[in-house]
């Protein structure tokens, strides 16, 4: 196992005073062994849990336990215990607490009776060196797969048709698709989270996605356009500037030890700058991503704190537009990683705000609107 999560583990265990502490939600499993418990996307739990008592422990039926020790702990190598019940005995909840002893303290991130309820999205952050290796393979196929689509749109597509197709592309990829969101003319400025529907694409196109791999979400939306509305490169790129003063204030709040929120005073200014006050008050702005699509996202009064080196994954829209990748943001530099270096950029400066110093050093290269002729 990583040290960096065991000095981690061992800190939560002296923290809440416990002896052991259990994860069984798909992205906490995946953050400490690098493997895959879904089965049932539906499901709140995976079909494995691991436990930390200063060696680690895996829970599991007996259907999935000759697969899970050979195919999904790649990060434990051999230092785990396996241990196994009957599928049809009994729940995978009651084989955690039937791991802890009488006199024993544990916590799990799933509702488990006699142990307390721990939120694992703290100890996931920030990154460690292993995660931003998987980071970066993670976001540029992302990126890949989404250009690959849309570079053969057309008008007439419907949005369902698109989505199957980022499906398709994530899929060969070996990426899940938790999030895949297709919105042409009509619906992309009704919307700010366009489900995809039978409607055609039309003049123009937003495709997000949030993708999924080791556990690891990257999210980015890209823009195509086949007839432009007048408007639309305007408000695409104010949504590129407030998105680039998202970045530039994360790293500075990180510098401060600030939190979500200060970030947050820094988007409602800059969508001010651009000439579209209030517009942030129509959709979520985002905030730090992670072992979750989004592990926080920013609110005025949000007192999460903003860490380094961590992914973050700002999604500012200004109806009909928006900007979104996924950067890791360390005290040294913003580093786009939902990005393959195929597709048009604009380089794009934080905007000058008020009691916001961000340097002479920090810009980035931010989509194009894609323009495809119509055949």
């Amino acid at each position: 196992m990583d040290n960096v999560k065991r000095e981690r583990l061992e800190a939560v265990l002296e923290s809440h005073d416990l002896d052991s502490v259990w994860f069984a939600r798909p992205n906490s499993f995946a953050w400490l062994t690098g493997g895959n418990s879904v089965i049932d996307r539906e499901a709140d739990a995976g079909i494995a849990a691991v436990g930390y008592d200063g060696d680690v422990h895996v829970v599991t039926d007996t259907i999935e336990a000759p697969r899970i020790e050979a195919e999904e702990l790649p990060d434990l190598g051999d230092e785990f215990t396996l241990e196994q019940f009957d599928w049809y005995a009994t729940s995978l909840e009651r084989a955690i607490a039937e791991q802890v002893a009488d006199d024993e303290q544990a916590a799990a991130d799933i509702e488990v009776p006699g142990l307390e309820r721990i939120d694992p999205a703290t100890v996931r952050q920030p990154l460690t060196d292993r995660d931003r290796e998987r980071y970066r393979e993670l976001s540029v196929e992302t990126a890949a797969a989404v250009e690959s689509v849309c570079r053969e749109l057309r008008p007439e597509d419907s949005e369902l048709e698109v989505a199957s197709a980022l499906q398709v592309a994530l899929s060969a990829r070996n990426i899940e698709a938790p999030v895949r969101l297709v919105g042409g003319s009509e619906r992309a400025t009704q919307y700010r989270h366009y489900t995809p529907t039978q409607t055609e694409l039309g003049d123009y196109a937003l495709v997000s996605v949030t993708a999924e791999k080791y556990g690891l979400h990257a999210s980015c939306t890209r823009t195509v356009a086949f007839d432009a509305p007048d408007w639309l490169e305007a408000r695409h790129r104010a949504a590129t500037q407030v998105e680039t003063t998202a970045l530039a204030a994360t790293q500075a709040t990180a510098a401060a030890d600030g939190t979500a929120g200060d970030v947050f005073s820094a988007v409602q200014d800059a969508y001010a700058a651009v000439g579209f006050e209030g517009e942030w008050e129509y959709h979520h702005q985002g905030g730090a991503a992670g072992f979750a699509g989004r592990e926080w996202i920013a609110t005025p009064d949000n007192d999460a704190p903003v860490k380094t080196p961590m992914a973050y994954a700002w999604n500012p829209t200004v109806q009909g537009a928006k900007s979104e990748d996924t950067a890791l943001v360390t005290d040294e530099e913003i580093e786009a990683l939902t990005t393959t270096g195929g597709w048009e950029t604009t380089t794009v400066e934080p905007l000058e705000l008020e009691e916001w110093d961000f340097g002479d050093e920090v810009a980035l290269e931010r989509p194009d609107v894609l323009t495809l002729g119509e055949e």
